[in-house]
């Protein structure tokens, strides 16, 4: 089940209503805002309480905003407003006074009235293409918590420092199966563990990409389904894990709409912050780290530069499962230690997230899956994976790396497991994140499967091959899957190739 409103439990959140993305302090104010304006037009006995009443109402909407918070969308509405306001209230002020009231014929008040109702409707739709995002509710039968950790490797040099004291930090999120939480427990903030967190890196993220902070602002406002540190759900049972590498630039909360889906249905995922590489990584000093990660317009200078940050990235997966299987045994304190089985265990990743994954997968058989979403493979190409993979494209079109299907093509066929290529129909790279949850529904830039749409269906992929690979249950993976899109079958290379085989002590 995947509802389309917030928990009533978090009033910050915003709210679908009849269709648009605002919440209802804004929805008064907006509709406060229109009755303004057409209470002009409106039979002579009516206007004046209209009037009154609208005024009323868009002036204790506009104190409540400044209270909670206004966002940018709503000033178009209150500027059409203001702008209505004098010729609106100019009548009854007149009246009360004793002087005859003056009203404009209708054909000089109309083009000033549809010029404001102009101003009043840009609201909305800037509401509509950058709102507040509303998560999904989780389909399992798991409640969701979650847990932020900072790892340090002791025995590994920050090499994007020249520091040759620094070592390699790393920022870790986890989503857990967790016991349900009683009613009006706050949920966890999206984006960062406080909202200034969540506003640093929603600047960062927006900056990253060439964007005005302004415009994503409502992303920090948005609380998700999961509560931090929340106790592990009963049962004893211990859960199969899922490690998980952001794209480039991106950040571990990029996929929160599928790490809770996943742990709803009993899976711990752990999504990680690169520093330098993800735009902004807040540690626990309170120190904020940059991404210092840019194309450099070269081709084969970001090639190599791509496969040395992918290198990274998969050393941080390694170092991460490494510590993972720790706190599975119980060494490091806290939710969900004791409870992670990690002789089952999955590495993904969005854009160069998927890369690192393969790469990690090629490095490290404690991994037993992989899942590459929309990465072009860097790196080397060798030795092969050995794993089963599942690796999600959008289409091919010829504005498409010619490189990109080549290469993951090579990286599927010489794998000695069995290997799925999907191609999603109607889907852009940043489908297979958050990202169609508050960005500008352009089928350019997050594709046209639609706001709840596109992670239904990286869900519903994922899961199905997670529950196969990791949990061995029966089913037909082909059939969930071709369901999605275009799918392509890469059964495994001859396992007596030698140099085929690799054997691994888990």
């Amino acid at each position: 089940m995947w509802p389309r409103g917030p928990r009533p439990e978090d009033g910050r959140v915003t709210e679908i209503i009849a269709g648009l993305y605002v919440s209802p302090p804004e929805l008064l104010a907006l509709l406060g805002a229109v009755a303004l304006v057409g209470a002009r037009w409106l039979p002579l006995a009516a206007r004046p309480r209209v009037t009154i009443a609208a005024g009323a109402v868009l002036v204790l909407s506009a104190l409540v905003l400044g209270v909670v918070g206004i966002r940018w969308q709503m000033l178009p509405v209150l500027a059409g407003a203001a702008v209505a306001s004098p010729f609106a209230l100019s009548p009854l002020l007149r009246r009360r006074t004793g002087r005859p009231a003056w009203r404009a014929r209708w054909w000089l008040a109309l083009p000033g009235a549809v010029a404001c109702v102009g101003l009043i409707a840009a609201g909305p739709v800037a509401a509509w293409a950058f709102p507040v995002p509303v998560f999904p509710e989780p389909s399992g039968r798991f409640a969701v918590g979650t847990r932020v950790v900072q790892w340090t490797d002791p025995r590994r040099p920050e090499t994007f420092t020249a520091d040759p004291h620094d070592r390699r930090t790393v920022v870790v999120q986890l989503w857990y199966p967790a016991r349900k939480s009683p009613a009006g427990t706050e949920r966890a903030q999206y984006l960062g563990r406080t909202e200034h967190e969540a506003r640093t890196v929603s600047n960062a993220l927006a900056d990253y990409v060439g964007l005005p902070g302004f415009l994503i602002d409502g992303v920090p406002r948005a609380r998700t389904h999961a509560v931090f540190n929340a106790p592990v759900a009963d049962r004893g049972e211990r859960f199969p894990v899922v490690l998980f590498s952001p794209g480039s630039g991106g950040v571990r909360t990029q996929n929160t709409v599928w790490a809770e889906e996943l742990a709803s249905h009993g899976f711990v995922v752990a999504a990680l912050d690169h520093p330098y590489d993800s735009a902004a990584v807040v540690l626990t000093d309170g120190r904020t780290i940059r991404a210092r990660t840019a194309s450099t317009g070269d081709r084969d200078k970001d090639d190599r530069l791509a496969a040395d940050w992918t290198a990274v990235r998969a050393a941080d997966l390694r170092f991460v499962l490494t510590q993972l299987d720790r706190l599975g045994r119980g060494e490091i304190a806290g939710p969900p230690a004791g409870r992670l089985d990690t002789g089952r265990v999955a590495v993904g990743g969005h854009s160069m997230g998927g890369a690192a994954a393969v790469q990690a997968a090629r490095q490290d058989c404690r991994f037993d899956a992989v899942m590459d979403l929309d990465g072009y493979p860097h790196g080397p190409v060798s030795p092969s994976l050995h794993r089963p993979t599942l690796a999600l494209t959008q289409a091919i079109t010829p504005g498409t790396d010619p490189g990109y299907l080549p290469r993951l093509t090579q990286a599927l066929q010489h794998n000695t497991a069995t290997s799925y290529r999907l191609t999603v129909p109607g889907a852009a790279h940043l489908t297979f994140m958050d990202g169609p949850l508050y960005l500008p529904p352009v089928p350019s830039i997050v594709g046209s499967l639609g706001r709840t749409g596109s992670p239904r269906v990286v869900a519903a992929t994922t899961l199905a091959f997670l529950d196969t690979t990791l949990r061995h249950k029966p089913g037909d993976l082909t059939g969930v899957l071709s369901a999605h899109g275009d799918l392509s079958v890469y059964h495994p290379a001859d396992s007596r190739r030698p140099g085929s085989i690799k054997l691994c002590d888990k």
